[in-house]
């Protein structure tokens, strides 16, 4: 049997990690691209998602292109910055005071004329981060629609914050009370009462991701409040 040196065989394994390491690197740096667009259209499909525009990985770039018709950034007293709305870093602009931060809004004309403006918000859930989209009326204060997403929530509990029986009662509820005080919307245990335009029902065994989820709203909305009162008779 031939035998080989320890240095031939320390060599030999360098080169081959060597080679390994680089056709490894070449595949990522080749794939990334594709990795960035995929990611792209997935946000784009949970951006309609919110304003109840069903698309599919292959009509998402023409329905967004079709329904969201303006999108701009603005600071916390309401005032014009500089950006691109779709891709402002909510995490990034989190970790900013409230008066470095740029809040972005994208807006969407439906099919009958009416617009909805959306919102990014992102938050903690039990095992990681929770984001979504909520989508107002004109009236910037009642919720059109609501879509949101996790990265390890747990099974049939926290994750369910993703399914569309958790979203839908969002629907029609409203962030401000009759005397125009900041309320936003309450994840109630055990299940908001029907009159309560501020509250919707928990998930059972998901209580930390539901007050998870309900302060994310809170932190995220409340950037947007004197932007708000000011497009509406909200005082």
């Amino acid at each position: 049997m031939k035998t080989y040196s320890k240095i031939y065989i320390f060599i030999y394994a360098s080169v081959m990690i060597i080679i390994v390491a680089a056709v490894l690197s070449f595949t990522a740096i080749s794939l990334k691209p594709l990795q960035d667009k995929n990611i792209e259209i997935e946000k784009k499909q949970d951006i309609l998602s919110s304003v109840n525009v069903f698309s599919v990985p292959d009509d998402a770039e023409e329905k967004f292109n079709k329904y969201i018709t303006n999108s701009y950034v603005i600071n916390f007293k309401g005032e014009m910055q500089e950006g691109d709305a779709f891709y402002i870093d909510i995490k990034e602009e989190l970790n900013k005071s409230l008066e470095q931060r740029k809040l972005p809004i994208l807006e969407c004309t439906k099919d009958d004329g009416s617009e909805k403006f959306i919102i990014p918000v992102r938050g903690k859930g039990l095992w990681g981060p929770i984001w979504g989209y909520i989508a107002l009326n004109d009236d910037y204060n009642t919720i059109y629609g609501a879509t949101f997403g996790h990265e390890k929530e747990t099974p049939g509990l926290g994750s369910d914050i993703d399914q569309d029986w958790f979203q839908e009662p969002f629907k029609g509820k409203q962030l401000f009370d009759k005397s125009g005080k900041f309320r936003c919307i309450e994840i109630v245990k055990g299940g908001a009462a029907p009159d309560n335009i501020h509250g919707v029902d928990g998930i059972s065994g998901g209580t930390i991701t539901s007050k998870g989820l309900e302060a994310m709203l809170k932190d995220c909305l409340s950037n947007y409040v004197t932007y708000f009162r000011n497009k509406t008779k909200i005082k």
